[in-house]
């Protein structure tokens, strides 16, 4: 049963007609757990709160579903406007952003244009972005444009995912760019063919791929809500006198807050990634596909 939950949510998260029917209807389907809300305002308004709680953000303007380049330029300039945001605000914030939504499925060059205006004007704040992973098909390009984009910007990181069998390999190229990664397990449907299809090889390949990093010397940022893999990083960085500084926990908007405030009274630099924008279906989807006990809170906000 919940893996067939989990199928139909990542099948839903690439449906065209059931995006267009959830903007319609705003975040009443029990999003706002998930999402910060659609504007600028409302996200801002969730970090400040945040970081009064000790903890640092990401934020995310959502997108999928670009297929036009006035479509592209229209997210790059929200990119834009939300480091803008970030920095007249002044709160603790970095960027996230997927290249899909920056025109990488109508032409590379569009989307490595719109991607240094927007690494350029984070480094003129003294700010950081990070380019989201997206599914397999998009890993080899994502990662050719990261390279183009460090040889200008120092200001700039990209998220591994654990569950691909290609991860380590691209992994020991990376280190060679000094890269900061964010190291996740992957939430996209794939087949076997190129990631691993159980959860236990995901999470030895985790392991495995955060303890490579974390050696090397480069940030890592260590994106898990598994508690055994949390405390797999801090007996990691305690057995080999890894400072604090040298990496973070980060974690979803809307989940396991209680562990984010444990850890950060711990003396952790926990990093919260807070999503907003119109175009939040996707996001929505996978988080439900993730764990589908979710599906019971949703349910309950719809009857309310």
């Amino acid at each position: 049963m919940e893996v067939a939950l989990r199928n139909m949510f990542q099948s839903l998260a690439k449906n065209k007609s059931a995006n267009k029917l959830a903007r319609k209807y705003g975040l009443r389907f029990g999003a706002k757990r998930f999402v910060s809300g659609e504007t600028i305002a409302e996200a801002i308004s969730k970090v400040t709160e945040l970081n009064k709680s000790s903890r640092v953000v990401t934020l995310d303007h959502l997108g999928e579903f670009v297929y036009t380049k006035e479509e592209a330029n229209e997210s790059t300039i929200m990119s834009l406007k939300t480091l803008d945001e970030i920095h007249a605000s002044g709160v603790q914030s970095h960027l996230s952003v997927k290249m899909t939504s920056l025109g990488l499925d109508i032409d590379k060059d569009l989307c490595l244009n719109n991607m240094r205006k927007i690494v350029s004007r984070a480094n003129q704040y003294g700010n950081f972005v990070r380019i989201d992973m997206e599914d397999y098909a998009h890993c080899q390009i994502t990662i050719d444009i990261y390279e183009e984009l460090r040889k200008e910007f120092d200001n700039v990181g990209l998220v591994i995912q654990a569950y691909l069998y290609r991860t380590e390999e691209d992994m020991k190229h990376l280190n060679e760019l000094n890269a900061n990664l964010r190291l996740v397990k992957g939430a996209y449907k794939e087949s076997p063919d190129v990631a691993f299809p159980e959860k236990k090889d995901v999470d030895e390949n985790y392991k495995k791929i955060i303890e490579m990093h974390m050696l090397n010397g480069n940030y890592a940022a260590v994106a898990s809500h598994d508690e055994k893999i949390i405390q797999f990083t801090k007996e990691l960085a305690a057995k080999h006198g890894i400072d604090k500084d040298k990496f973070e926990f980060q974690m979803l908007y809307g989940i396991c807050e209680e562990l984010q405030n444990k850890l950060v009274k711990e003396g952790y630099k926990v990093r919260v990634y807070v999503p907003y924008g119109k175009d939040w279906f996707g996001y929505f989807m996978r988080r439900l596909a993730e764990r589908p006990a979710n599906v019971w809170f949703i349910l309950k906000n719809l009857f309310k």
